[in-house]
């Protein structure tokens, strides 16, 4: 039997890009860990496995002191646990504790297996998938999280606080954001509003009961 990690993927979390990083990628990293990240992907698979396998020691340190976790996007979990693969495999899925898959259609969603989450993108228009047809907007995006069979992060275009929101309401788990938070001037920052517009969105409020008492009721849309 698989072993599994104590959680899920869920709230913010955070893609790399040094290339678009206003910074050196661990500083900017730290600095939205400092904001709230617990969750962030290493992407950079454009770099020789020594070298990446140095940076995930790097963000590894930095993440266990907030108790977070490093997703490796790709099937190489550089001596890790977590992986995030492509629509396009392997398949199946490794072993490993944490496997999530990127989709972008009903077709893909079907072919999951073991896999223990998903993204789904883009949700809103982004240079940074520009092969994967129009955005899906909030309504797509809740059609395709009705369709699967595992938790959903939405990806693509989260910007502002107001997307983070939809995002929730159309019943994504978490919110995953690539240049909003490396572009920042402050990542810190950013984090902490984003973040705190998803914890907003997800928290049930109470409303009265007709006793006089509070009965719990989901915010901001949540199936």
């Amino acid at each position: 039997m698989r072993t599994k990690v104590r959680r899920r993927p869920s709230g913010l979390v955070l893609l790399t890009d040094r290339r678009v990083a206003r910074g050196p990628l661990v500083e900017v990293v730290a600095s939205a860990v400092g904001g709230g990240v617990r969750w962030v992907v290493l992407r950079e698979r454009d770099l020789p496995r020594a070298e990446r396998h140095a940076l995930a020691v790097e963000l590894r340190a930095v993440l266990a002191d907030v108790d977070g976790t490093l997703v490796v996007a790709g099937p190489d979990p550089l001596d890790g646990n977590a992986v995030h693969l492509p629509a396009a495999g392997p398949y199946p899925p490794p072993r490993l504790g944490l496997v999530g898959r990127s989709c972008h259609d009903t077709d893909e969603l079907a072919r999951l297996t073991t896999e223990d989450c998903a993204t789904i993108s883009p949700v809103f228009p982004t240079a940074t998938k520009p092969g994967y047809g129009p955005p899906l907007r909030p309504e797509g995006l809740r059609e395709l999280v009705a369709a699967s069979p595992v938790p959903v992060l939405a990806l693509g275009g989260i910007e502002t606080p107001e997307q983070v929101r939809a995002c929730v309401a159309a019943g994504a788990v978490g919110v995953a954001v690539l240049g909003a938070l490396m572009r920042a001037e402050s990542p810190s920052d950013t984090a902490t509003t984003l973040g705190s517009a998803f914890n907003e969105a997800s928290t049930p409020v109470s409303r009265p009961a007709p006793d006089g008492g509070d009965l719990p009721e989901k915010g901001c849309g949540r199936p």
